[in-house]
């Protein structure tokens, strides 16, 4: 097994001492700058080299604060959890219901978070304060045992984790094509017809004419409701 270097990780390196200079630095100006650069353009557009731009400053003087662009990113999803409340309410599915809309808002205001939820966690001082606060609302609303709290969490951020990233690709496909997805539905249309009239999609043809078409708030609200309810059926089982 390869052995960890023994580096200290971005959260325990302290900031250099701040200089005079035309463009004063620090971390948290460096992660708004490049949180603001992401949510316009994009995390493709994020390197420490626009973001010193965006700054006014020389590329090599962020190297001072951040290491590498994986810091910066661990350091911008940080970011985006501080700004997400703490999970309320007075049951464990208010709780859940909570969670899950914090998180969902978080992942449509800052789009390129989808890009990052997936993989391991990054534990950033912001993140795991959310961590801690999520787990202990679900205790003191009633859920006990900490595999049970554990299980809830880890089944929620797998469902969150796919209903986030198809929200925001539905939405850069409405913008890359200029149509949105009522619009592009219309424009499929004539070809999902001549497929259907053959007979050999009799439910791709059901679905299309009788199901009921909802908007991605309320499939996102089924989704969960349907996950939460086989959580309660779980612990009452």
């Amino acid at each position: 097994m390869r052995q960890v270097a023994d580096t200290p990780s971005i959260w325990e390196r302290p900031e250099p001492p701040q200089r005079r200079a035309p463009s004063p630095l620090s971390r948290e100006r460096i992660v708004r700058a490049a949180v603001t650069l992401a949510d316009a353009e994009g995390l493709d557009a994020v390197s420490l080299r626009k973001v010193a731009a965006e700054l006014d400053a020389g590329p090599m003087r962020l190297y001072r604060y951040i290491g590498t662009k994986d810091e910066l990113l661990d350091l911008m999803v940080d970011a985006v959890y501080a700004e997400i409340p703490p999970p309320a309410g007075s049951g464990w599915r208010e709780v859940a219901r909570s969670y899950a809309h914090g998180i969902r808002t978080a992942g449509l205001q800052h789009e390129w978070l989808a890009d990052l939820l997936d993989g391991r966690p990054r534990f950033g001082p912001a993140a795991v304060t959310h961590a801690e606060a999520t787990l202990t609302a679900l205790r003191a609303a009633g859920l006990r045992e900490i595999d049970t709290i554990m299980s809830t969490v880890e089944v929620l951020s797998t469902y969150l984790r796919g209903a986030v990233r198809t929200e925001v690709g539905e939405r850069r496909a409405e913008r890359a094509s200029g149509l949105d997805e009522r619009e592009w539905q219309h424009a499929m249309a004539p070809h999902l017809l001549a497929m259907f009239a053959t007979g050999d999609y009799p439910m791709m043809s059901e679905a299309m004419h009788d199901a009921e078409h909802r908007d991605a708030t309320e499939r996102f609200e089924l989704g969960l409701g349907y996950l939460l309810d086989g959580i309660e059926q779980s612990l009452s089982g």
